[in-house]
């Protein structure tokens, strides 16, 4: 093997170090005069030579010496025969001594050709050639671009060996396995050539890094090329000279591994040289400080393989056994592989070698490519070259390919499906020769016939048909057209676009420009070019090939002619295009349209309509009826038009074009769909189109067929009692053939609609039809539509019970404007009997005695009222009173306890409350509690105090007595209208006292009082007291004695007019001047014989003056009363009244003023109706005028005339309407019409002046009624950013305005948002009133509208009139942060073999711009898989759930990754559906994706089930004979999948002995040793095979049944023959013996089996749970821990409750923060969407302290409501939104250079010193800032803005601070904290550097920000909750344990393990019986039957089930505890990421 071309991808060439570095030469090896050899004595009496080496000194001397020294050293005698040679076999003369190297190894032979007695390890040096330093960047420039290199690094490999083959006349054999086969050692790869080998000086030099085959020989070194000859000129250059630069090789087998033997024979030497290489072994000799680059060769016999002595490379022995036939040879060992690189070959076995085949293809099919047209093949001057590649793998079958026999590399499809070349050839600078072919693809009919890359990018698949007919370029779309060869060999990263004259630019006349697009062409090179030493990449090809002196030529039959090659390639062009392309004629012209039902808008317009197409001999027309194929589904159809791309206007031929078709039957298809032209079927049959049509339409749903399979079946108007309970329904759906259905026809269509059945119970109630209930059943495959019992038909009424048939996503019930079929049951219900009672209302209250009834109500169970039965006794009880009743009565359903009479001490007269129990005996609830309240009875007794019957009493006082009226029982009453009378007989005129008890039954008796006339002596009179009500009871008389009384008994009022006294008489009224006092006024008392009494002091005290609350007491003993002033009012008369009252009489006298009017004084004025008037509106009221004194009294006196002196003015009033008049009645002026000019709305005052009296009305003018709209904060005509779905910034708020603009106040006003039907608001915005102030508030609403411009108009109706408003336009901008949908890529050309590993799926989430999110949680993605077609927009619970894996370096970010998922073992269809939790409730889901899962590869021929292991005998009778009578075989992959249904051959089934000992073998019927079957599609029927009759066989032996199957097509396959175990007997009863302990033995095997495999899944599921016990345990102490750190204590009992209380209380504590009032800022925030937005100044940070946040605040007032976005584009578009208007601040133009340092001290800290001592707390105002987020950006933007800002106290410490700091360094701005500024050049003062109060900053003020216990309750809620949670997972792990620890030690359990040992003993048993004979004791081999799991189990299965399954050989119920199960359904149900990843065993 020689040297060649290596490459390493780049990756790998910048992080490892070259294995051979440069050495400098000035390292010369040693002088003649010193010279050191190495000799082996190998002659053959030697038996160890390799042992027997000796250092020999041969400098300075000659041959002669030399060998003599030899001897010597040997102890050979000088007369024995012997040569030395060299390791090449070349013996040493005295010529040739002088040229043996320093350190060169020789041999010591008999003679030149002896075998060599054992291996000899020869020294050798491998020191880099210089050109390493010379050429090493070369390498570099040309790596392999980012691409899987590996092909290409076998490349190099293989060209070494075609180069070392290139003088082979015969077959080349290249060989290239992968021994993967773990058994044999390590993984490793050879590759073999029988090519001319080295010798061991020219492996030497293959070791030398950059020696290449140019390189002359030099003292130093001998190239293996030496003479090196350039090969003679071949037609494509394939001369096999392309080993050419002395580094592939090494750079490829380091880049395989990481060590690789070299093992190499030439022809003419003995031996074979091996050479070993290894990263391990340079590293050694390096940490050793050993030279690196030396070592051994190996020289030894072929064959000799005892120097392998590692397990590692048993591999090894086999290939050094291969070399003893060949004559030369050159092997390449590599091992280390890297594990990269293994999978990548394991699993793309067929890519890579494919790779290989385009590489040397012309070497492998000859010039010509492999045309598989043509009839002959040429193979040229290119000898038969075998490029094979294998690999073998433990377990599976090899893999085997001969790159002669790839039939899809690119060369291979591209010369196959080409129809002409064009060859042309150029000539480069002398030497330089480049042939070329052009090849051309036609198109025929519906396609490009131009290959697509298998692998490549541009490859579609048959869904994208709509866009490759639209495609801008066909056939070879954007890829370039020459692919390049150099000498023969593929240079893979090197293409040629095109050349002038073959380029798109080039006119070309009629020549169509697609033609172009469906040429291809290859370039051969020869060595003149240079290309990289790993052979990727040409240096500069295309550079020289386009210089404008290149001459190409076109080449015709092998000879060059010189044309213009533009004209003649545009000729063959031509011509290709009328002779090989086949089209479409296109016919009917009907016009132009543009189709809106494509995406892409520039491919909507035009498109041509036709009625006709002739397509391949047929013709198509409008309407009639076709079938399509190669769609999903197939569509049956009546053809609408045609439609082809493109302004045309007539018939025309062109490629491509669609149809439109009316999918047929029409009443199911309501649909016109549009496919290419290509898909339809050209073979349909009309009459198969339209039988399916009518088959289609006879498959519609059409009636409904109800069972009740449980019984309690409902009927047609049935009648029954609330309560009863419905039976279950079982439905069918039938069509018109009867046939049951579960979906709608049409999957071949419209995919499927499956059916579902809604049933509806509606209660007919009085107040409407009410759904009580409703379910909806779907068909489950194996069960049908089923509604369960209803038991909650209870309310009483009508019903109807409806099932209707509808559709499952939309839940129509109707389809293709037709009924779905549907039933009605209509039934009553009714009420039940009587279970319980409720006690009503009793009619009156209850009182004592009174007899009164109780009403009940009887109940069933639920609650309706029903009929009494008739034998109900009622039994009342009361523990305090004595309660009785008179029977019982019967109303309607009301049941009614008559007479009931109740005694008993009640507290008073309001009564007592008592609990009385109603017992209704027979009832199922038979007690009901009556709470009443007992009153008094009727009045029975009167009872009077004082009880003496005699009494004395003073004449002239009021006589008192207590009267209490009392009951029956003496308990006091009451009642209505209980008056008690007193009547006084013995005196005239005497009064009648009268009290009224009707309220408490008691009072006092009294009235007024008893005054006998005259009374001059004692009077006897006689008192009844009686209650008239109540004429039941009895009066009662007292006899009361009179006294004379001496009181007062009259007073009287005088004036005194001089000396006149003028008596005043009660009652009198006086008229007097308003204002003025009434004087002189005195008053006499009289006693009852009018004797003037003298007023006392005493008597002074009792009398009262009421017009006065002062009397002076002195002036009432002199009878004197007080002045009585004059009410200044004349409607206010005043009332004088003067009383004495004492203990026993009560006097008075009165009289009244009545005041007069005064002089006049005053004119006032008064509005009689509103104050405001409307703008342009009179004023609705009058005004009045009158004149009136000094106290506002109306003078009397003046007339009409008095309207002539009065004058009216205002600012602003119209005259024009004004009116002025008279009222006589009143004496008033009325004034009307007063009216303003339009102006200002505001207050108004009104002048009235008449004579020299004036008087002033204020009117407010208001705006006039609405004439326009106006919007209230925003602005007018800018457009408004909104984010799409996200809230407006603000309110929307409407006001109404007159015709002047003024605000006008009108209020239930409609006003209306009026929008396109594209513009969703939400809420739904309604029509709002206006309120008092003529607004309209819409609130703050969400947009959902198309992205960009939006508008919406208001609109208001006033008076019938509709005002409209201003236009409000929306910018709606996407919402970046919402999800809307998930992406999903992968190759969809993958095939999904059972077993393997999925696809890699890269998934995105998109949001509303289309664009990926990137801040997306990967937990939230996942892939569910499940076996079966998809279930609709549902995901079934049964599905299995993967999880993303970990993003790689290089892997596009916001991209997901799903990668080496497990496929099933099961084959089958799955569907894998990509799921994203948006939140706990909302997801996205992706379209469902199936999967295909086929069949591996075939391993194994098994049966469907196991049969039981037959007994035989060799007797006459037939059925002792038959060994199987009816067996079938399958041919089946590792998981039991049947495969190679496509293939047939034979069984060939033999019998062996599994003990070599026996030799007698049975034989088959007619004495045959083997029997054939036939194999038909993968399946062979085993049946009657039977023994011969009297077959040889030892009695008692088991023997096997092999059946090997045998198939022509799979000769590279092997597959695992069926064995099948049977007993062998030679007498009938021991075989009848025999088959039953053989029977017995299959059933215990097969019992003990499920045992021991419920025990070991017990106990694994026990393992598993204490380990997740542990996980929750230290989880929840970790967690209890922090919260102990957070000052929570945690709960000892009660703890999930108590730690939810906690959880609610601190959340309350955190809102109620939150609720706090705190200091915000109120400007708008920035447009949100976008994450290049930080937001508004104002926004991005927070200030504590409120005067700091003042000042800072007004000190950036001009930035506050700046946005800062993080790029200038962001600021741009902001810019362009808002019209300019709003402040932009770009992050990326700020020059951070100027930026403060954010933590420097500040000014009078210098150095870390303190210059002076500053007063006023100095800071920098910076530091004061608090940022929510975006820290570094947020500390960019306010740094830039305050700079060095400092804040101090005042403005003194700030002069003071000033002052200082400018004798050291210079100032920045000083702001105080009372407001004040001082600027950084010293200016302050004035209200420019004066901030305002905060009020008038408007809220334009930075935020306060929350208190940090805000944020330490936040932390502590959340570590409550994953405490709540953990706490709960540890309780249910540890009682799931407990749960199956008990279940462990069960009876049960202890049962089944006595039943295992039990079972295994009688097992032994018969196994002793069963091997009783000699044949049976002596059979050692141990063979056991295979256990065969045909158990289809989940679709998806985990490690752990599918380890259970392989042991698992049945599937039973009764060995899975009930703890089990569950457990087992939960590992079902949840698949983890690290156990899809797993990798299979091979």
């Amino acid at each position: 093997m020689e040297a060649g071309s290596g490459k390493h991808s780049s990756k790998n060439s910048m992080n490892k170090p070259s294995l051979f570095p440069v050495v400098s030469q000035d390292a010369a090896g040693p002088s003649p005069l010193s010279r050191t050899v190495f000799v082996f004595d190998c002659r053959l009496e030697r038996s160890n030579a390799g042992g027997n080496e000796k250092k020999v000194e041969s400098g300075g001397i000659s041959f002669l010496e030399f060998r003599k020294t030899v001897c010597q050293v040997f102890g050979i005698a000088p007369e024995e025969n012997f040569v030395i040679t060299t390791t090449a076999r070349k013996s040493i003369t005295d010529h040739s001594f002088g040229e043996i190297q320093d350190g060169s190894t020789l041999y010591l032979l008999q003679s030149v050709d002896q075998i060599l007695p054992s291996a000899i390890r020869e020294r050798i040096e491998f020191l880099p050639h210089y050109d390493t330093l010379v050429k090493s960047g070369m390498y570099e420039y040309y790596a392999s671009e980012g691409q899987k290199s590996l092909p290409f690094a076998f490349a190099e490999l293989i060209d070494n060996s075609l180069s070392a083959t290139s003088h082979i006349s015969g077959v080349r054999s290249i060989d290239l396995r992968c021994l993967f086969d773990e058994s044999q050692g390590k993984p490793a790869i050879a590759v073999i050539d029988n090519g001319r080998g080295m010798t061991s000086k020219q492996l030497n030099n293959w070791a030398v890094y950059r020696l290449s085959k140019f390189t002359r020989r030099d003292q130093e070194f001998e190239s293996d090329h030496s003479g090196y000859v350039r090969p003679a000129p071949v037609a494509r250059s394939l001369n096999s000279d392309i080993s050419y630069f002395g580094v592939g090789g090494k750079q490829a087998v380091f880049y395989i591994g990481q060590a690789t033997r070299m093992i190499s024979k030439p022809a003419s030497s003995l031996d074979a040289h091996e050479l070993l290489l290894s990263k391990e072994d340079f590293e050694k000799k390096e940490k050793n400080k050993e030279a690196i680059y030396s070592g051994f060769i190996r020289n030894r016999k072929p064959g000799d393989s005892s120097h392998i002595t590692s397990d590692d490379e048993r591999f090894l022995h086999s290939l050094v056994k291969e070399e003893k036939n060949k004559e030369s040879f050159t092997a390449v060992v590599i091992t280390g592989i890297h594990t990269d690189h293994m999978q990548y070959l394991k699993n793309n076995f067929h890519l890579w070698t494919r790779e290989l085949a385009h590489v040397y293809h012309y070497y492998i099919h000859g010039p010509k490519g492999n045309d598989a047209k043509a009839s002959v093949k040429d193979t040229g001057p290119v000898q038969k070259i075998d490029i094979q590649i294998s690999m073998f793998e433990k377990g599976k079958v090899p893999k085997v390919i001969n790159l002669r026999d790839v039939k899809d590399d690119m060369q291979t499809l591209y010369n196959s499906s080409s129809a002409d070349s064009f060859e042309f050839v150029t000539h480069v600078d002398g030497d330089g020769v480049v042939e070329g072919v052009i090849r051309y693809h036609p198109f025929l009919y519906d396609r490009e016939t131009y290959p697509e890359d298998p692998i490549g990018l541009s490859s579609k698949s048959d869904e994208d048909d709509d866009d490759s007919m639209l495609s801008e370029k066909g056939g070879r779309g954007k890829r370039p057209i020459f692919e390049c060869f150099w000498n023969g060999r593929l240079i893979p990263y090197t293409t040629v676009e095109d050349f002038e004259w073959c380029s798109t630019s080039k006119k070309r006349g009629p020549i169509p420009e697609e033609c172009l697009n469906r040429i291809s062409g290859v370039l051969f090179t020869n060595d003149k070019f240079e290309v990289s030493t790993n052979k990727l990449t040409f240096m500069d090809l295309e550079l020289r090939l386009k210089d404008k002196d290149t001459i190409f030529t076109r080449v015709i039959n092998g000879q060059e002619q010189r044309v213009k090659i533009y004209r003649e390639f545009a000729l063959w062009l031509k011509e290709c295009h009328e002779k090989f392309d086949k089209q479409i004629k296109f016919s009917g012209f009907k016009g132009i349209m543009t189709r809106t039902d494509i995406a892409a808008k520039r491919m909507q317009s035009p498109w041509a309509i036709f009625t006709s197409v002739e397509w391949d001999g047929k013709t198509y027309k409008a309407g009639q009826m076709v079938k399509t194929t190669k769609t999903a589904p197939i569509l049956y159809g009546s053809i609408v038009r045609f439609l082809l791309y493109g302004d045309h206007d007539g018939d025309i031929y062109a490629t491509g074009g669609v149809v439109q078709i009316a999918v047929e039957p029409q009443a199911l298809y309501d649909e016109v769909k549009t496919i290419p032209i290509s898909k339809l079927d050209r073979n349909a049959v009309v009459s198969i189109i339209k039988k399916y049509v009518e088959d289609e339409m006879a498959r519609l749903p059409d009636r409904l067929s109800v069972t009740w399979p449980e019984g309690e079946e409902l009927n047609q108007n049935d009648i029954r009692s609330a309560g009863t309970p419905i039976g279950a329904i079982r439905i069918e759906i039938l069509n018109k053939k009867g046939e049951a259905m579960q979906k709608l026809p049409g999957t071949s269509h419209s995919g499927s609609k499956k059916l579902l059945v809604e049933l509806k119970v509606i209660w007919h109630s009085s107040n409407g039809d009410k759904e009580i209930t409703s379910h909806i059943s779907q068909h489950g495959g194996k069960w049908p539509y089923w509604f369960k019992k209803m038991e909650n038909i209870n309310k009483l009424g009508k019903y109807t019970l409806k099932l209707q048939t509808v559709l499952n996503e939309s839940n129509a019930d109707t389809y293709a404007g037709r009924p779905l079929p549907s039933l009605k049951f209509e039934f009553s219900v009714i009420e039940g009997k009587a279970e319980k009672f409720s006690v009503g209302t009793l009619d009156a209250p209850v009182r004592v005695g009174v007899p009164f009834n109780i009403p009940l109500e009887l109940l069933d169970e639920f609650g309706h009222p029903t009929h009494p039965t008739l034998d109900i006794k009622p039994v009342l009880e009361c523990s305090a009173l004595d309660v009785s009743h008179n029977g019982t009565m019967t109303k309607k359903n009301n049941f009614i306890i008559k007479g009931v009479k109740a005694k008993g001490p009640v507290n008073n007269y309001q009564g007592k409350n008592y609990i009385v129990k109603v017992i209704l005996p027979g009832l199922k609830e038979d007690t009901q509690v009556l709470k009443m309240r007992l009153m008094p009875g009727p009045p029975h007794t009167l009872k009077v105090k004082p009880d003496s019957e005699k009494l004395i009493f003073e004449n002239g006082t009021a006589f008192p007595f207590q009267v209490e009226v009392l009951d029956e029982a003496g308990n006091i009453t009451a009642q209505p209208k209980l008056v008690v009378n007193c009547k006084f007989l013995g005196a005239p005129n005497l009064p009648v006292y009268a009290v009224d008890c009707s309220n408490t039954g008691t009072g006092i008796l009294t009235g007024p009082v008893v005054h006998a006339l005259k009374l001059e002596k004692d009077q006897y009179v006689t008192a009844i007291f009686e209650i008239p009500s109540c004429k039941g009871v009895l009066p009662i008389e007292k006899t009361i004695k009179l006294l004379p009384s001496t009181r007062a008994a009259k007073l009287q009022i005088f004036s005194l007019e001089g000396q006149k006294a003028i008596e005043i008489k009660h009652q009198d009224e006086i008229s007097w001047t308003a204002g003025d006092s009434l004087q002189n006024l005195i008053f006499k008392m009289y006693d009852e014989g009018d004797r003037e009494i003298i007023v006392t002091p005493a008597l002074a005290e009792k009398i009262k003056a009421n017009w006065t609350p002062n009397i002076n007491k002195e002036h009432l003993v002199k009878g004197l009363l007080p002045d009585v002033k004059v009410p200044s009012a004349v409607k206010d008369v005043r009332y004088c009244q003067v009383s004495f009252q004492d203990d026993h009489a009560s006097l008075e006298s009165a009289f009244s003023i009545k005041p007069i009017a005064d002089e006049p004084k005053l004119l006032k004025a008064s509005l009689k109706g509103v104050y405001n008037v409307k703008m342009g509106e009179e004023l609705q009221g009058e005004i009045q005028l009158e004149l009136t004194d000094q106290f506002g009294n109306k003078i009397q006196t003046l007339t009409s005339t008095c309207v002539n002196s009065l004058g009216i003015s205002s600012d602003g009033l119209d005259k024009s309407s004004l009116k002025v008049s008279w009222q006589e009645n009143t004496k008033t002026i009325l004034v009307q019409g007063i009216k303003f000019i339009p102006g200002a709305p505001g207050s108004k005052e009104l002048c009235f002046a008449w004579r020299e009296f004036a008087e002033y009305i204020r009117v407010n003018l208001m705006a006039g009624p609405p004439a326009q709209i106006s919007l209230v904060d925003w602005p007018a005509d800018e457009p408004v950013t909104v984010v799409n779905g996200k809230e407006l910034d603000k309110p929307f708020i409407v006001q109404l305005c007159d015709q002047w603009g003024n605000p006008s106040p009108e209020p239930l006003v409609k006003v209306s948002l009026v929008k396109r039907n594209n513009i969703k608001i939400m809420p739904v915005p309604q029509v709002l009133k206006t309120d008092a102030n003529g607004r309209a508030d819409f609130g703050v609403f969400t947009i959902v509208a198309p992205r960009g411009e939006n508008k919406l108009e208001i609109r208001a109706t006033f008076n019938k009139v509709v005002l409209e408003g201003p236009v409000v336009n929306l910018n709606v901008i996407p919402d970046q942060n919402k999800p809307v949908g998930l992406s999903v890529d992968y190759d969809k050309k993958a095939s999904f073999p059972a077993g393997g590993f999925l696809t890699v799926f890269m998934v995105s989430v998109l949001s509303e711009d289309g664009n990926a999110m990137r801040n997306v949680n990967p937990a939230a993605i996942t892939m569910r898989m499940w076996k079966g077609q998809g279930h609709g927009s549902r995901l079934p619970a049964t599905a299995t759930v993967l999880n993303c894996n970990k993003p790689k370096e290089n892997e596009k970010e916001g991209c997901f990754y799903f990668r080496d998922k497990v496929i099933p073992d099961r084959a089958g269809v799955y569907t894998i559906q990509f799921v994203y939790m948006v939140d706990k409730i909302n997801m996205l889901c992706s379209d469902q994706i199936s999967l295909n899962v086929v069949p591996n590869e075939p391993v194994k021929l098994i049966p469907d089930e196991q049969p039981p292991t037959p007994v035989v005998s060799n007797i006459r009778a037939i059925a002792s004979r038959t060994l199987v009578q009816s067996l079938t075989l399958k041919i089946m992959d590792e998981y039991n999948n049947p495969t190679c249904t496509d293939l047939d051959g034979k069984v060939v089934v033999t019998i062996k002995s599994p003990n070599r000992n026996v030799t007698e073998i049975p034989q088959f019927q007619g004495k045959v040793k083997s029997v054939e079957f036939k194999l038909f599609k993968g399946s062979a029927e085993i049946s009657n095979l039977i023994l011969a009759e009297n077959s040889l066989g030892v009695d008692g032996t088991e023997y096997i049944l092999h059946f090997d199957p045998v198939i022509p097509d799979l000769k590279d396959t092997t597959l695992t023959a069926f064995q099948l175990c049977f007993m062998f007997s030679n007498d009938f009863k021991k075989q009848q013996q025999m088959t039953a302990l053989t029977r017995e033995k299959d059933q215990i095997s097969q019992s003990i089996v499920a045992y021991k495999s419920l025990f070991d899944t017990t106990n694994q599921l026990v393992g598993e749970m204490k380990c997740q016990a542990q996980d929750a345990s230290v989880k929840e102490a970790q967690l209890k821990t922090e919260l102990n750190k957070l000052k929570v204590e945690i709960p000892q009992v009660n703890v999930v409750q108590q730690i939810e209380e906690m959880i609610k209380q601190k959340s309350a504590e955190r809102e109620q923060i939150l609720k706090e009032p705190r200091r915000t800022c109120t400007i708008p925030m920035a447009p949100k969407g976008n994450p290049d937005v930080l937001g508004k100044i104002a926004h991005l940070a927070q200030i504590e302290n409120s005067e700091a946040a003042k000042v800072i605040s007004w000190h950036l007032a001009s930035d506050m409501d700046c946005v800062v976005t993080l790029t200038t584009d962001s600021a741009r578009q902001i810019f362009k939104d808002t019209q300019g208007r709003q402040q932009v601040l770009p992050l990326d133009s700020i020059y951070m250079k100027n930026l403060p340092q954010w933590n420097r001290p500040l000014p009078h800290l210098r150095n870390g010193k303190c210059h002076f001592e500053p007063m006023g707390n100095p800071v920098f105002a910076r530091d004061l800032l608090i940022f929510p987020e975006n820290v570094k950006h947020c500390q960019t933007v306010f740094g830039m803005l305050l700079g060095d800002t400092i804040i101090l106290d005042d403005l003194d410490a700030s002069n003071s601070y000033r002052k200082e700091v400018v004798k050291i360094t210079h100032c920045p701005t000083l702001l105080t904290r009372q407001g004040d500024r001082i600027r950084s050049n010293g200016k302050f003062g004035g209200l420019q550097n004066k901030a305002p109060s905060m009020d008038k900053l408007r809220g334009m003020v930075f935020g306060s920000p929350l208190p940090p216990m805000y944020y330490t309750l936040g932390t502590q809620i959340d570590l409550l909750q994953q405490y709540r949670t953990a706490v709960i997972k540890l309780g249910n792990v540890k009682e799931e344990l407990d749960l199956q620890l008990n279940y462990l030690h069960s009876p049960e359990m202890l049962q089944k393990r006595d039943e295992l040992f039990s079972q295994e003993k009688q097992l032994k048993d018969i196994e002793k019986k069963l091997g009783m004979t000699p044949a049976r004791g002596t059979n050692g081999s141990g063979f056991k039957p295979k256990v065969l799991d045909m158990a289809d189990g989940s679709p998806i299965c985990t490690k752990r089930t599918r380890r259970d399954n392989s042991r698992k050989t049945f599937c039973s119920d009764e060995w899975i505890s009930p703890p089990l199960k569950k457990l087992h359904m939960t590992s079902e149900s949840e698949t983890s990421d690290s156990v899809v990843k797993k990798k299979r065993k091979t």
